[in-house]
């Protein structure tokens, strides 16, 4: 049976001229939170949108995988 995914979009920082200093240490509690829960860090994306091209946020994108549902016959 091919497996199957679920994902998770996290927001971090997000500020008028760039992403608040806050996100730099904020975004490794929030990875280490959503690991307890079997998620994993896919990809950290930063668009630059705020002052001098800096990432206005961060969002984490997680995944973790579905479980199968239980067949009761």
């Amino acid at each position: 049976m091919k497996q199957k995914y679920e994902y998770k979009f996290v927001r971090l920082g997000e500020g008028w001229l760039g992403a608040k200093r806050s996100a730099d240490m904020e975004y490794q509690e929030q990875i280490r939170l959503h690991a307890q829960d079997g998620w994993r860090l896919v990809q950290v994306f930063a668009p630059g949108m705020g002052a001098y091209g800096a990432a206005k946020y961060y969002e984490l994108i997680l995944e973790r995988e579905v479980s199968p549902p239980l067949c009761h016959g």
